[in-house]
């Protein structure tokens, strides 16, 4: 009975709730049950379980996301949504090296394509 709203209590402990906040804003009349679908779902469902704790089991969905391939945006959400629980850009890398001789080059490199793009690395400038 509390599923949606202990699903958008987390989900916006992991995405934000700016985000969170936005995406239902922003989503039209004939697509808002999409979005309470995503937090009751997805996040009531799932992210409220017990058993894995809510970094790795971010970090598990990051990994799939970029394992499935074609995901871009949602990778590219997860990884600005790892931050939020705790994990790193090196975390993120971490596991996108560990994943490599299952995934390929190809759904590797979109990985750290997105990684670079949300949470680039700092990058001394050497003058």
């Amino acid at each position: 009975e509390t599923r949606e709203e202990k699903g958008l209590a987390v989900q916006k402990q992991i995405v934000g709730s700016k985000t969170v906040e936005k995406l239902y804003a922003s989503a039209p009349a004939d697509e808002q049950h999409i979005q309470r679908y995503l937090s009751a779902n997805c996040f009531g469902d799932y992210l409220t379980r017990t058993g894995v704790d809510v970094p790795t089991r971010e970090l598990l969905t990051f990994s799939m996301l970029v394992a499935l391939g074609g995901c871009d945006p949602q990778v590219k959400g997860h990884v600005a949504a790892n931050p939020n629980v705790g994990n790193s850009r090196e975390r993120l890398i971490d596991v996108v090296t560990q994943l490599l001789p299952f995934i390929g080059y190809p759904r590797a490199l979109n990985g750290l394509r997105a990684i670079d793009e949300i949470a680039p690395a700092y990058k001394a400038n050497h003058s």
